[in-house]
């Protein structure tokens, strides 16, 4: 069996890493001409790192990444209002990490380069079509993809068993499989993001949400350890409703966002522990993108091509959970695959547990469980609060961590306690 990976991100290539533990030959095709650690903050959930670990990248990622404490929901002002334990602090064997998205993607670069060889990802290599054949009783036994190489102009042809679609929120798989698939849908709220130095604040590892994107949002949190001086990189996110909720046309991670727009909306927020202005200011560059989405798919895939990753379920970043998904569908196609009579019948499985998952989730991240009740503390104590008691009572609180809880984690017990994805194709 050959599978033939559309696009070389996160999915991409814990996709190549997870084939080649179970025995199957795959190769990356990445429509850009050279990788680079390029993006912004990224947090891996319990469920994702302990993948990953399987796959051998513990040590990697424990060097690479913050190992995530809490995450504290807060007023515009740095009151808390809701803290969440994370990672080994809520009783999981695995940490979560915040990490550099870049750096996450160069570690599995590098990862899949050492164990399948230097050819293992291709690069410049855009998809521009696929075709399977129909020679076999029960279905197709091929498919060919049609590549553009951005450097020559070349037309190539490569031959695989299994085609997957991991290339992202404009994913040409997706388009080719689901012609009629509607537009990303914005909800109306612009995001800005970035990356500054700064000096470590509470306990180096905390995670803070203030306030709402109804008015403004800020999310903040390391993702290096202490650097010269003391200092780490912290990353953050601005977000605001700029505009009321419909379609775009595109949506690009890489966009310049410009300091002047976002800054404003954050006039006079210094938390205890943070400056927020200055944090923005000393951005060396700042990106901007809208929050969208795309409707659940009915079906992924067809015969021997599927999806994976945003490709199949672009969900909104509200329960730093998108990147996870991706390692949890890469698992689990492997899994299926190395453990199944044919090819349509692996692809048809992994779908099958991954679709209603991913969709049960793209769904409950479009309700923004926890923007309810912080607006709600806004409304209550607009200047502020001592104790958030006096605010909310223990049923709202209660249910504002089980709704956080939904889009983000996954059961303590059952993931400590289940077996290991990790299989070997039989004759592999």
């Amino acid at each position: 069996m050959r599978v033939l990976i559309i696009g070389g991100g996160i999915g991409g290539l814990t996709t190549a890493l997870s084939l080649h533990a179970a025995g199957i030959d795959c190769v990356v095709a990445e429509s850009a001409v050279r990788l680079r650690p390029l993006g912004v903050g990224i947090n891996l959930q319990p469920h994702a790192v302990r993948e990953l670990t399987e796959l051998g990248l513990g040590d990697e990622l424990a060097r690479t990444g913050v190992p995530t404490s809490s995450m504290n929901f807060t007023d515009r002002f740095g009151g808390t209002i809701l803290s969440l334990p994370r990672g080994r602090s809520a009783g999981y064997d695995w940490p979560q990490y915040s990490v550099h998205r870049g750096e996450l993607q160069m570690l599995l670069l590098a990862a899949v380069r050492e164990r399948l060889g230097a050819g293992a990802v291709r690069t410049g290599l855009r998809l521009e079509d696929f075709e399977q054949d129909e020679t076999g009783p029960a279905g197709p036994t091929l498919v060919t993809a049609s590549l553009r190489d951005a450097r020559t102009g070349e037309q190539l042809r490569e031959t695989a068993d299994v085609l997957v679609g991991a290339d992202g929120i404009h994913s040409a798989v997706r388009a080719r499989l689901h012609p009629g698939d509607g537009p990303l849908m914005w909800n109306g709220i612009r995001m800005w993001r970035g990356t500054a130095e700064g000096d470590p604040f509470l306990d180096g590892t905390t995670m803070i949400v203030a306030g709402s994107n109804r008015s403004a949002k800020f999310v903040v949190y390391p993702i290096s350890r202490a650097r010269a001086r003391g200092r780490v990189l912290i990353n953050w996110v601005a977000e605001v409703v700029t505009a009321e909720a419909g379609s775009v046309p595109a949506a690009d991670w890489s966009r310049p966002g410009r300091l002047e727009d976002v800054l404003p909306h954050f006039d006079g927020w210094r938390l205890p522990y943070l400056d927020v202005p200055a944090l923005i200011s000393g951005s060396e560059r700042i990106l901007e993108y809208p929050m969208v989405d795309k409707d659940p798919l009915p079906w992924w895939g067809s015969g021997r091509v599927t999806l994976l990753g945003d490709a199949a379920h672009p969900m909104y970043p509200v329960g730093a959970n998108g990147g996870s998904q991706a390692v949890l569908d890469a698992r689990v196609l492997a899994r299926e695959l190395a453990g199944a009579p044919d090819p349509a019948a692996g692809l048809a499985a992994y779908e099958k547990e991954r679709r209603t998952v991913t969709t049960g989730l793209v769904l409950a991240h479009r309700e923004l469980p926890m923007e309810k009740t912080i607006a709600l503390v806004a409304e209550r104590a607009p200047g502020g609060f001592d104790d958030i008691a006096d605010v909310l009572t223990v049923e709202e609180l209660t249910d504002m961590a089980a709704a956080q809880r939904g889009i983000t984690d996954v059961d303590v017990s059952a993931l400590n306690a289940r077996s290991s994805w990790n299989v070997r194709r039989p004759g592999a």
